[in-house]
């Protein structure tokens, strides 16, 4: 048993040395950076070390705009794109005739290049000097004023930003979620209906249970994925985000190392930081919450 053990652990050995050079020493390294005010890329050297990185992030306002579109975006998002998943997940799943066809047009976004869409997305709702976008045409169909969503006011950029988030990612949550309700086994819903159970309550108390482990890997990578969005907003209004008042938390860190106000490595660390305790903190929240709600 013990040779076996030691085996195991042989086999674990490029595991373990590829995690620590890619993540854990970065990570280590980033969390010192942060500390070390004023720190010199060129000459590798800084004037002190201290909690300055921290206190000048938290009150930059760039920062405070970035939290603020990042947190709007995690609470729509998450939500709004599993709860429709979990719907559109369900309808195909009824549907026998044409079922493979319809989940591969669902899931052909995913593979579809971000910026690709985003050039679709800003062709629907960009106004220019020749056209308003085919979204403001509908609007004015019904009576509507047009908006310009890509350069007018906050909500209508956050609007696409939003939908553009949730119509990306929302491929590959309806793929595992409709694999997930194919492994729920026939003879819980055969048994249910012999008992003359309606379908709402076969939904919840059969469906949702099941397939729960799913339904909560979702949230955790949903929310994960929101934190760390930059891509989509850039393949929306360009690269300079503060100017549009559109960056996120991974967009602020980038601008501090490369972006027009790059060459503050301190700085950029400290907001990763403080990115890395806030997502592990949601995490965290899930797991407790899991505890109660997901079958396993």
């Amino acid at each position: 048993m013990e040779k076996n053990n030691a085996r195991g652990f042989l086999y674990l050995i490029p595991a373990f040395l590829f995690l620590g050079a890619f993540l854990i020493y970065p990570l280590i390294d980033v969390f010192v950076y942060s500390f070390e005010e004023g720190y010199n890329f060129a000459s590798q050297t800084y004037f002190g070390v201290g909690t300055y990185n921290y206190s000048y992030v938290l009150h930059d306002p760039y920062f405070l705009q970035a939290v603020k579109n990042t947190l709007i975006l995690v609470i729509i998002t998450v939500p709004v794109s599993t709860g429709l998943a979990l719907l559109l997940s369900v309808a195909l799943s009824s549907i026998k005739p044409l079922q493979d066809l319809f989940q591969t047009i669902y899931f052909l976004p995913y593979v579809t290049n971000t910026l690709a869409v985003g050039l679709v997305f800003m062709i629907l709702f960009k106004k220019t000097a020749y056209s308003d976008g085919l979204v403001n045409l509908l609007i004015h169909a019904f009576g509507g004023s047009s908006v310009d969503f890509i350069d007018g006011p906050y909500w209508a950029k956050m609007f696409v930003l939003c939908f553009y988030t949730v119509w990306v990612v929302m491929p590959f949550k309806i793929l595992i979620l409709t694999s997930a309700l194919s492994s729920v086994n026939p003879m819980y819903y055969h048994a249910a209906r012999v008992d003359g159970t309606s379908r709402l309550r076969i939904f919840t108390k059969i469906t949702l249970p099941m397939i729960s482990p799913m339904l909560f890997y979702l949230v955790i990578t949903g929310f994960i994925g929101a934190f760390k969005a930059y891509s989509d907003a850039v393949a929306l209004f360009g690269v300079n985000l503060n100017a549009a008042g559109m960056n996120t938390i991974v967009g602020y860190v980038y601008d501090m190392l490369y972006g027009n106000s790059g060459g503050y490595p301190s700085y950029a660390s400290a907001a990763a930081i403080l990115l890395f305790i806030i997502v592990l903190t949601i995490t965290c929240i899930n797991l407790l919450v899991s505890k109660k709600h997901v079958t396993y």
